[in-house]
């Protein structure tokens, strides 16, 4: 078959990267060559436009047991216990098909963790819709979370934390980002790094079929108004099948059969070959006769580039092919070797005894292309935003109406979707502000938590991506947790436009700054570009899952009030930053300004502070203030324990406003015993951090002085009425 421009084009690929594959190649590639260099060069494998920024991410410390560039990141929690953890995007499937776009990919990180040798603990998402009044949006709202539900619950792993927020944004383009949490034992890290000559490669799990064909290639493009078309491309799952392979794979783990594993994730059989003989400077020789299809006539093409799920591809030591062969037929799953390991550094492919394929690894890997491609940055904005200026409203009224925005309401018929009990181990779930887990049998938990900032990222891209790592930051010490490392999910545009390209340049140097100063490490993370359609590109939407340790779960807390007369402290300043605020999007529509200054010393300093009140057992309760400022995050702590407040109003000359509803961050609202407030306050007198005491906890009554009063169970029935109205 002669390549034309169309099947070129049609594969995703440019014309100039057409012309280097003949010079790697020294001739035309066939069309099943093509379709191989189609996937592994397409932004979802290869990251070629966000590999240069990617690289100045910190990603060491003493925590730190594996970074990027495996399935997911690894990190030491004490003992001989390991922490495997990692979150990804299903944006484009999602959208197309939302059931079962949001299951696979739920499906496919659960691989990636339990393929490094974890049993999966956990799983949290973070998901964004389009206006909730877009035609769209509810279906594609219950699709979504009826998918992640309908992949977890039966797989029997816990959803325990996310996330879920709409804009107008993503009304064509939703993202779903997914991500697991599993516990390994730190002498049983398995890696994907093939060794060795002429060992066995096994083809375990789930039978090959048609869909998901081309999916890495189309998660590699914007959408247009044809995006239905793609259905085909939109992989199916069998959470019953994934949880046989877990068990599976895991029981084969117990000893020492194998060398390399690596699951069929993106572009399916073709990626994991080609990173595991990569990784490991061999080749690969692949008999695709041998491949279980659960379709007839399969061809070589399909074979290669299906994403079928629950599938994995293992390379083991020799003479251990019997006994994991036994493991995998007594879970019903198919194991058949497919392939040797070689020293001739291709990928090769027969077929019918006929070699029908072969393409030097390096090829697909090392000499993928990579892109310096074109940036601007962003300025900051400089326009002001004059409270003083805008229709008065009573508090109480703007109060009301944040609480009863779709973005702020009670969410919790969605997370009642999800069970979030099983295994028995989940001490903290949704609600908090980061959910806890018990690592089994001991008394040390981690704490977990999915966090995301558009609107300030897309103001100004530097201070979003700073604000939303010590948003995480606070999350996880208000748990009462030891914050360690971080997986990232980075939801842009599309690349070639140089405006996009500088939004994601400057988000990851925002990352970097807070990363480095918080001692804060990236692990493992996903770039999704071309997220929009017809040129419309979606808000920068890094989202940051963080993992915090618990050394003793004595010491865990949540943000619900404890009893009536505590005395609550602020700590962190308030200086009254209204722009970009939910106050002034909710009651003015306005979304203009520049984001809340970060300063990163009073974030570590704070944080430090609060987590050692927390470890002395001086804190009742703790929340960050984030969105929606100090009153939203007081409303919060009340509905949560049915518990008031009594609060003052400010003593400096500030406005009411920008007090209550400023997004200052680096801010935390503490619940303290009257017995031991003199102790608090001489601890952070002497650290010299910055606190007011601000009122006391009382009966049922929410009250700031002379200016509103009303029961908690109001502030519940509102926080409620918009989603039990949807």
């Amino acid at each position: 078959m002669k390549i034309t421009k169309s099947i070129i084009e049609g594969h995703g690929l440019k014309l100039e990267e057409f012309k280097n594959i003949q010079k790697l190649l020294k001739r035309d590639p066939n069309l099943l060559e093509l379709g191989i260099f189609s996937a592994m060069w397409n932004e979802h494998c290869s990251y070629k436009s966000s590999r240069i920024h990617l690289k100045k991410l910190p990603t060491e410390g003493k925590q730190v047991i594996q970074g990027p560039g495996e399935n997911a990141g690894v990190i030491d929690i004490g003992g001989n216990d390991a922490i495997v953890f990692k979150i990804e995007s299903h944006n484009h499937p999602s959208f197309i098909e939302p059931y079962q776009g949001a299951a696979t990919g739920v499906g496919g990180i659960l691989r990636d963790v339990f393929t490094m040798g974890a049993r999966p603990i956990a799983l949290l998402n973070s998901i964004h819709f389009g206006s909730p009044y877009h035609s769209k949006t509810k279906s594609l709202l219950n699709g979504v979370v009826s998918g992640i539900g309908g992949y977890g619950n039966c797989i029997g792993i816990p959803t325990v934390a996310g996330e879920t927020k709409f804009n107008e944004t993503y009304n064509e383009n939703i993202l779903v980002n997914a991500m697991a949490v599993g516990h390994a034992k730190k002498n049983k890290i398995f890696y994907s790094k093939a060794k060795g000559l002429n060992k066995s490669v096994v083809y375990v799990g789930s039978k090959t079929g048609r869909d998901g064909i081309h999916g890495a290639s189309m998660a590699s493009a914007e959408f247009d108004d044809n995006s239905e078309e793609k259905k085909p491309t939109v992989q199916v799952g069998d959470p019953f099948t994934e949880k046989l392979l877990l068990e599976a794979c895991l029981e084969l783990m117990k000893d020492d059969s194998i060398i390399a594993i690596q699951d069929m994730g993106a572009a399916g059989l073709t990626s994991s070959s080609v990173e595991m003989a990569s990784k490991g400077s061999l080749g690969i020789n692949l008999e695709l006769d041998k491949v279980p299809c659960r379709e007839e006539n399969m061809t070589p093409y399909e074979m290669m580039l299906s994403e079928s799920q629950e599938r994995m591809l293992i390379i083991l030591e020799d003479g251990k092919e019997e006994q994991a062969k036994k493991i995998f037929e007594k879970w019903d799953l198919d194991f058949v070797v497919i392939g040797k390991t070689t020293d001739t550094n291709n990928l090769t492919m027969k077929f019918h005894n006929k070699v029908i394929g072969e393409i030097p690894i390096e090829s697909l890997a090392s000499k993928a292309p990579i892109y310096d491609r074109p940036w601007v940055r962003k300025k900051l904005p400089q326009k002001k935003i004059n409270i003083k200026e805008l229709k008065k409203i009573k508090l109480e009224d703007a109060l009301n109406k944040i609480l009863s925005s779709p973005n702020h309401s009670n969410k919790s018929w969605i997370t009642s979707q999800y069970d979030q009990m099983v295994m028995c181990d989940t001490v903290e779930r949704s609600g908090s502000d980061a959910a806890i887990i018990r690592i089994h049998n001991k008394d040390k938990a981690i704490a977990v938590t999915v966090d995301s900032s558009a609107n300030y990222c897309k103001s100004h891209p530097v201070s979003g991506g700073k604000q939303i790592v010590c948003e995480s930051w606070r999350n996880l010490i208000s748990v009462g947790a030891t914050p360690l490392a971080i997986t990232n999910c980075l939801n842009f545009g599309n690349p070639e436009n140089k405006e996009i390209m500088g939004e994601f340049a400057e988000c990851i140097e925002g990352i970097k700054e807070a990363c480095e100063f918080l001692d804060y490490p990236v692990v493992s993370g996903n770039v999704s570009f071309y997220n929009g359609t017809n040129k419309k590109n979606i808000f920068p939407t890094p989202v940051i899952g963080g993992v915090g340790l618990i050394k003793r779960l004595v010491k865990s807390l949540n943000h619900k009030f404890k009893k009536e007369n505590s005395i609550i402290f602020l700590i962190g300043n308030t200086n009254g930053h209204l722009e970009q605020s939910c106050f002034l999007k909710e009651n003015y529509n306005i979304h203009d300004g520049k984001p809340p200054e970060i300063n990163l010393l009073n974030e570590k300093n704070n944080g430090e502070i609060v987590l050692n009140l927390i470890h002395k057992n001086f804190v009742l309760s703790a929340h960050d203030v984030s969105n929606g400022g100090l009153l939203v995050a007081l409303s919060e702590m009340s509905m949560s324990s049915n518990i008031g407040v009594k609060v003052e109003k400010p003593k400096n000359l500030i406005n009411l406003f920008e007090y209550f509803f400023g997004e200052d961050q680096s801010r935390y609202i503490l619940e303290i015993d009257e017995k031991n407030t003199n102790k608090v306050e001489e601890i952070l007198k002497n650290a010299d951090i910055y606190y007011e005491i601000i009122g006391s906890t009382q009966t049922k009554r929410f009250e700031i002085t002379d200016e509103m009063k009303c029961n908690v169970n109001d502030l519940f029935k509102i926080n409620n009425q918009w989603y039990n109205n949807y």
